[in-house]
């Protein structure tokens, strides 16, 4: 699904002969626009479901699909607005989750032609199981593109860049409809020995102001909106600078880490299982503990996005075994708290490192855990993701990444009706004391080439 970028020689097609004058050229590319109607993501996003539609209505309900011989039977989840692309006249592409109906979740390629209100799939290709990519894309020097198998895929193809990276971050928020007054919290991302953040702008209807979070000193913009502000949209600009993160020395002390939060308990189930899971290596030092639980869950976890996703609840995580970013790492902490393992929570969006700019599939979450004096930083559900990469995100996180928040249960004042913030990511918004989800969306702008020059060593 890293197929944003994907522009397709097809423009080419477009140029008139060499020998044409240049008013010549002008006039027949103009006539020629005016008679290819206008695309935008919302008509790619119609003609995705559309034909969707019409797969299930003929499949008897499902969308029907062969994959390695086993007969699939889907359902639309969701399609993923921030890769929609226009690859050139009448030419489009669009990913969309599809759920099996044995609980499995497929990340489909769909090539679409033709105009709004008359698109036509022409290809569709099986791109991810579960978040695990069966192939990724390579750009040519002639600016198209081709597959390529994950095996041969480098660092940057599959979401690495190593030693730096620079980029403009965009955080967009769209208030909802209100007739009442409200109140929204979001996270304002802050400078540290790992990244450089430096706030360029903040768009904004209303005035705001600035609360600091105490327990882990989080900053969080707050502001008051009126029924008026509805449909208006608040837009903060970041100027980023990124190091990868390895093993590192913190003042303080990392007990506080070991208590458990509202959703991520510890002892009990959490304890007997961690004690099964680090059997005999429980004698071989902290790393190795911890070690020990990255593996169970990589092994045993699914990366779906379905069911009670998204929330970081450890138990469900527990039971269900499947989920996001929030899941796997909300485990992993409970797991590792109820070993004597100190480890810690944090949330942010990973900019692509296959392409320059664009939008960002949603945030994404991570954790670390103290061992031997440092903290070792962990991403198990990238690990999970990529298998060769499962030793690098056992200690690292790439440059591409900017964090907003540390922790879990974030109190400030004023605060939301409904309690202790469960982490910060996507804004935190009530109406007259009832929660409401405005539309958020991440993108991001990489000022310089640094992927090339920050992966010139293979991982491998």
């Amino acid at each position: 699904m890293k197929a944003l970028s994907i522009i397709l020689s097809i423009m080419a097609v477009a140029m008139m002969s060499c020998n044409s004058s240049t008013n010549k050229k002008k006039e027949e590319k103009t006539v020629q626009a005016e008679n290819i109607p206008k695309v935008d993501i919302a008509d790619i996003e119609d003609g995705i479901k559309a034909n969707i539609a019409k797969r299930v209505a003929e499949g008897g309900g499902y969308f029907n699909m062969t994959s390695e011989g086993k007969e699939l039977r889907l359902q639309l989840v969701r399609v993923h607005t921030e890769y929609l692309s226009n690859l050139g006249p009448r030419r489009h592409f669009a990913c969309v989750d599809l759920a099996d109906v044995s609980g499995d979740v497929y990340d489909v390629d769909f090539f679409l032609e033709g105009d709004p209100g008359n698109m036509n799939v022409t290809e569709t290709t099986l791109h991810k199981l579960n978040g695990k990519p069966f192939y990724t894309w390579k750009q040519r020097k002639d600016k198209t593109w081709y597959r390529l198998p994950v095996e041969n895929a480098t660092s940057d193809l599959l979401g690495v860049i190593e030693k730096e990276d620079k980029f403009e971050f965009h955080y967009e928020v769209t208030f909802p409809e209100m007739e009442k007054p409200a109140k929204i919290w979001l996270p304002i991302p802050q400078s540290d020995r790992f990244q450089t953040v430096k706030l360029q702008a903040i768009n904004a209807p209303v005035k705001h102001q600035i609360l600091k979070e105490k327990n882990y000193g989080n900053s969080i913009l707050y502001m008051e909106l009126l029924p008026e502000h509805s449909g208006q949209q608040l837009e903060i600009i970041y100027d980023v600078e990124r190091l990868e993160k390895q093993a590192y020395e913190e003042d303080g002390s990392p007990t506080r880490y070991l208590n458990a939060s509202l959703l991520m308990p510890v002892g009990d189930r959490f304890l007997t299982l961690s004690d099964s899971i680090i059997g005999n290596k429980r004698n071989d030092g902290t790393i190795m503990k911890a070690r020990a639980l990255y593996d169970y869950i990589i092994d045993n976890m699914k990366y779906i996005k379905a069911g009670k996703y998204g929330t970081g609840d450890a138990v469900y995580a527990c039971d269900a075994l499947t989920g996001n970013c929030t899941e796997f790492h909300s485990l992993f902490i409970s797991l590792a708290r109820s070993a004597d393992i100190p480890a810690r929570f944090a949330v942010g969006a990973a900019i692509p490192s296959d392409r320059d700019e664009g939008g960002i599939d949603g945030y994404h979450c991570w954790a670390e855990f103290y061992a031997e004096g440092k903290w070792w930083p962990v991403d198990i559900s990238e690990g999970n993701k990529y298998t060769a990469l499962a030793t690098y995100y056992f200690g690292r996180h790439p440059a591409n990444r900017i964090e907003f928040s540390r922790g879990r249960d974030l109190e400030v004042q004023p605060g939301p009706h409904s309690g202790p913030i469960n982490f910060l990511a996507y804004p935190v918004m009530e109406i007259e004391n009832e929660p409401a989800f405005p539309k958020t969306l991440f993108s991001f702008y990489r000022k310089a080439d640094t992927t090339k020059s920050a992966n010139k060593a293979s991982l491998f």
